[in-house]
C-alpha cells in the first residue's frame, strides 16, 4: 500500500504521506514507554514525503506535523492509519497486519445466489458494542438461516457513538468497537460458521469532524463539484489518480488485510466523477483481478439513480462491476402497503403500491426510466435482463428505521395482519433478502439517528434534524417537534442496543419461530435453483392479488401469490406443482380459494 505506514522486513518503518500543498512535514514518533516523542523531517518529491525510520515498530504510535498554506503548524493523524485508539484528533499507532494468526484460512467465501443479508451496527447489537461481543451472538445468526453479515461502517469517526457514515479515517476501524485483531477475530468466527462477512464504505464523502484533510491537503477535493458535504471528493480532477489510488487500496485493504467477502458502497449516486471508468468500475475492476482470483469477492451498491449499467452481467452471466444493489423500490412499495404512508418519496408508491410491488420483485426496479414525482425527472434504466440475485430486497434497513423522527421499527406503525405477509414475500423470492438487526424478533428498540460531535456541531446537527421534519404533518407544532430526541444525547444511543433477552418472550418469540420457518423453506426449497442465469420473473394484479412467477436455474417455476388488500377475494391457484407455503387460505378448493387479507402461496413445479 503506497500511503502511510509500512513495517519493513528488516526492521524499521517507512512512513508517507500525500500532501502537495504543505512545504514541509515531520513525523513525530513516541516509541512504547517513552513520553517524548522524536521528531524526523520527512523527504519531499512530487507531492509525497517520505521517511525510513529503524527504531520505528509495532506498537508505537506517531503523526504528521504538516506546514499549511498559512505556514501554520498542524499535527495531524495518518489519513491511511490501522489505528487510532485515543479517536481521530489523537497520534495513529502502528499495527503489523500480518500479527493476526487466521484459523480458517481456507475460507474462499459463497456464491453470491446464496446470500441471505444481516445488517447490523457492532455499537448497538449488543449490550457491550464490541467485536468481541457480536461475535458471541454469531451462532444465534447461524441458527436463523443467516448466510451473509453485513457490517454498518467502520471506518474511525469522531467521538465514542455513530452510525459509521461520518467516518475520517478510512483505514482504521473505529476503537470504541475493539482493536483491529478484535475485528478479524470476529470476520474468522464468522467464516467459521460459513457465513460472508460483508463491509459498509463511503467513498462519496468524508464526516465533518476530524477530517483534516480540507486544511493540509486540499488537492483531495475538487471545488468544481458541489455535493450537501462541500466540494467532492476528487475522483475527476487535477491530482485525482493518487485520490482513486486511496479509495482503491482501502477497498483493497479491507478484503486483503481483513478478508471481508465483499464491500456495499454507500450512495454512489453521491459520487461525482465523470472519468471513464468511472471509480466504482475501477474499485469493481482492482478486486476482481486481486483478492477476486482466489475466491468469491462481492461488490454491493447503494444507487438511488437505478442505475441497471452497473449491474450487468458478461456472456457466462457473472457481474461486470457489481454483484447486485439494495432495491429501495421493494421497501417502498410494501411500505406503502403496510402503513398508508405516503409522504415524501412515498408519493411514488401511493397509487399503484401492489403494481410497483409486483414489478420490483420481478423485473428488479420498479422505476425503469419512468418520471418520479418525488424526484421530477426520470428515474432508473431497464432492469428486465438481470437476474434476481442482482438485487437486495428489504423490509427494513437503518435509514428506514433511524430516518423516522423516533426511529421506530415496522411493528410500532404497520398493519399487523399483513406484516407476515410482506415477510414471506421477502424471503421466499429469488432476490437477495435482507433483515435488519433485531427485526427477526421483532424488537421492541427503536434505532435512532445518533453521533457524538463537538459542541458547536452537535446543536447544528440536532437543530437540523429537528427542522427537516416540520415540513410533516405530524410535527406541525414547536411542541411536537421538541420531542424528537438528540441525536447527540448517549440516551438516543442506549435507547438502539438490542435487548437480546426479549427473543424468549412473547410476541417476539413467534416472530423468531416463523422467520426461522421462512428462511428454512427458502433453504431448502428455493436455495438449491437460484444461480447468477436466471432471468426477471413475471407479475400480474387481478382483483387485488399478486401473483409472481420466475424460472429457475433447472426450468423449474416458483410462483408466489399474496393478497394485500382488506378484505377477501377468490383467487384461481396454480393447478400443479407442490406447494411449499401458504397461509391465509380459507375454503380452498382448486382451482379457486378464498384469500384472507395477508394471504400468501408459495408453490414450485
Amino acid at each position: 500500500m503506497p500511503f502511510g505506514c509500512a513495517l519493513e522486513p528488516q526492521g524499521g518503518a517507512r512512513f508517507r504521506l500525500w500532501a502537495p500543498s504543505s512545504a514541509t512535514v515531520t513525523l513525530e514518533l513516541w516509541r512504547p514507554g517513552n513520553g517524548e516523542p522524536t521528531r524526523h523531517l520527512m523527504q519531499s518529491l512530487h507531492g509525497w514525503h517520505e521517511i525510513d525510520v529503524p527504531e520505528a515498530g509495532e506498537g508505537a504510535s506517531y503523526r504528521f506535523v504538516v506546514k499549511t498554506r498559512q505556514a501554520h503548524d498542524l499535527a495531524v493523524p495518518d489519513p491511511a492509519s490501522r489505528s487510532n485508539p485515543q479517536g481521530v484528533h489523537g497520534a495513529s499507532l502502528i499495527v503489523d497486519p500480518k500479527s493476526y494468526v487466521w484459523q480458517s484460512s481456507e475460507w474462499r467465501g459463497r456464491p453470491w445466489p446464496d446470500a441471505v443479508l444481516y445488517e447490523l451496527h457492532i455499537g448497538t447489537f449488543t449490550p457491550q458494542g464490541t467485536f468481541a461481543a457480536a461475535r458471541e451472538r454469531l451462532a444465534d445468526l447461524k441458527l436463523l438461516g443467516i448466510t451473509a453479515l453485513q457490517i454498518m461502517p467502520l471506518a474511525a469517526f469522531p467521538g465514542e457513538r455513530n452510525w459509521g457514515y461520518d467516518g475520517v479515517l478510512q483505514f482504521a476501524p473505529a476503537p470504541c468497537y475493539g482493536s483491529p485483531s478484535d475485528l478479524k477475530a470476529f470476520i474468522d468466527g464468522a467464516h467459521a460458521l460459513g457465513m460472508m462477512v460483508l463491509l459498509d464504505v463511503v467513498y462519496n464523502h468524508f464526516g465533518p469532524e476530524g477530517n483534516y484533510l480540507h486544511a493540509y491537503c486540499p488537492e483531495f477535493f475538487n471545488p468544481a463539484h458541489r455535493t450537501p458535504w462541500g466540494a467532492a471528493i476528487n475522483f475527476d480532477g487535477e491530482g485525482s489518480r493518487t485520490v482513486r489510488d486511496f479509495f482503491v487500496h482501502n477497498a483493497l485493504y479491507w478484503i486483503e488485510e481483513y478478508r471481508f467477502d465483499g464491500l456495499r458502497l454507500d450512495a454512489i449516486h453521491a459520487i461525482r466523477d465523470r472519468s471513464h471508468p468511472d471509480i466504482v468500475a475501477e474499485i469493481a475492476a482492482a478486486i476482481r483481478a486481486g483478492p477476486g482470483v482466489s475466491r468469491q469477492v462481492h461488490l454491493i451498491l447503494e444507487n438511488n439513480g437505478n442505475h441497471a449499467r452497473y449491474l450487468e452481467r458478461d456472456a457466462q452471466r457473472e457481474p461486470r462491476i457489481a454483484s447486485a444493489q439494495w432495491d429501495d423500490d421493494v421497501h417502498h412499495a410494501l411500505h406503502v402497503l403496510l402503513s398508508g404512508e405516503a409522504d415524501g418519496y412515498y408519493a411514488d408508491y401511493a397509487t399503484e403500491p401492489l403494481k410497483m410491488l409486483g414489478r420490483s420483485l420481478a423485473e428488479g426496479f420498479a422505476y425503469q426510466g419512468e418520471h418520479s414525482r418525488f424526484r421530477d425527472r426520470l428515474r432508473g434504466e431497464p432492469s428486465t435482463r438481470l437476474p434476481p440475485a442482482a438485487f437486495v430486497s428489504f423490509l427494513q434497513n437503518h435509514d428506514m428505521i433511524g430516518n423516522r423522527a423516533f426511529g421506530d421499527r415496522l411493528q410500532a406503525f404497520g398493519d399487523s395482519r399483513l406484516i407476515p405477509a410482506a415477510y414471506a414475500c421477502l424471503l421466499l423470492s429469488p432476490q437477495i433478502p435482507m433483515l435488519f438487526m433485531g427485526e427477526e424478533f421483532a424488537a421492541s428498540t427503536p434505532f435512532r439517528f445518533f453521533c457524538d460531535f463537538g459542541p458547536e456541531l452537535a446543536l447544528s446537527v440536532a437543530n437540523g434534524r429537528r427542522h427537516e421534519f416540520k415540513r410533516f404533518a405530524a410535527f406541525s407544532s414547536e411542541a411536537a417537534v421538541a420531542r424528537i430526541p438528540d441525536p447527540n444525547a448517549e440516551a438516543s444511543f442506549s435507547a438502539s442496543k438490542l435487548k437480546w433477552p426479549e427473543r424468549h418472550a412473547s410476541p417476539h418469540r413467534e416472530r423468531l419461530e416463523f422467520i426461522r420457518e421462512l428462511l428454512a423453506l427458502r433453504r431448502r426449497y428455493l436455495a438449491p435453483h437460484l444461480s447468477n442465469r436466471m432471468h426477471a420473473g413475471e407479475f400480474t394484479v387481478v382483483n387485488g392479488v399478486l401473483r409472481l412467477e420466475w424460472r429457475l436455474a433447472d426450468d423449474r417455476t416458483w410462483c408466489l401469490m399474496a393478497h394485500f388488500g382488506k378484505h377477501a377475494v377468490y383467487a384461481a391457484l396454480p393447478d400443479t406443482g407442490t406447494t411449499v407455503f401458504s397461509m391465509g387460505l380459507a375454503a380452498a378448493a382448486a382451482p379457486q380459494a378464498r384469500l384472507e387479507p395477508g394471504a400468501v402461496i408459495a408453490t414450485y413445479f
